[in-house]
């Protein structure tokens, strides 16, 4: 389907709500597996006293919040803005302790509370970030906010390894490109753990 549709915004509208269809259907065979494959693979791209940007998982999205006792003391969550606000101020994320209590942020997703916890990207050594659908180039399909393609448009979010997070059977050859699109690092899923060469 991704390979005969261009990029035009009613095309990637049919992407999205294909992809959202069958990662809900791939979900829960590929949960068990894919917390499995990031236990045995993620801790060593995470050097010590660098911390790890995890998501707080919405509903048909991988949740590896149980990766949390891997790296006690350095984990992290975004934090978006209300929509009004993003053009001043983006994502960003925010150092988060599992005991500590979250709340929504300006798009309604939990999130840490305290301004003063947001890290700079030198601070984390991995963002993890849940996808629709991802391509060989690492193109990802998000669900249209833009949150992650304004962050990663910033030269030393770009440069921090991103990977896409998602059941194998949502891996594609190629997916339609914006001239915004920042690929990014490689992907997760229950089958591997893909790394791409750095441009």
């Amino acid at each position: 389907m991704a390979d005969s549709l261009d990029a035009g915004p009613s095309a990637k509208t049919l992407l999205r709500n294909h992809w959202r269809t069958r990662r809900r259907a791939l979900l829960p065979a590929a949960a068990a597996g894919l917390e499995a494959m990031a236990r045995r693979q993620l801790p060593a791209l995470v050097p010590p006293q660098r911390s790890v940007g995890l998501y707080w998982p919405l509903a048909g999205e991988a949740d590896l919040r149980g990766l949390a006792d891997l790296w006690p003391g350095r984990l992290a969550l975004p934090w978006a803005p209300a929509a009004a606000a993003s053009e001043h101020h983006g994502l960003h994320y925010r150092a988060w302790q599992p005991s500590e209590p979250l709340r929504p942020d300006g798009c309604g997703i939990p999130a840490p509370a305290d301004p003063q916890a947001a890290l700079e990207p030198a601070e984390l050594a991995l963002l993890l970030v849940p996808a629709l659908a991802v391509d060989r180039r690492g193109l990802r399909l998000g669900y249209g906010g833009g949150w992650y393609d304004r962050l990663r448009a910033q030269p030393a979010w770009r440069d921090l390894r991103a990977l896409v997070v998602l059941p194998q059977g949502c891996v594609v050859e190629a997916l339609p490109a914006d001239p915004w699109d920042v690929p990014f690092h490689g992907w997760l899923s229950e089958s591997e753990l893909v790394l791409l060469p750095k441009s």
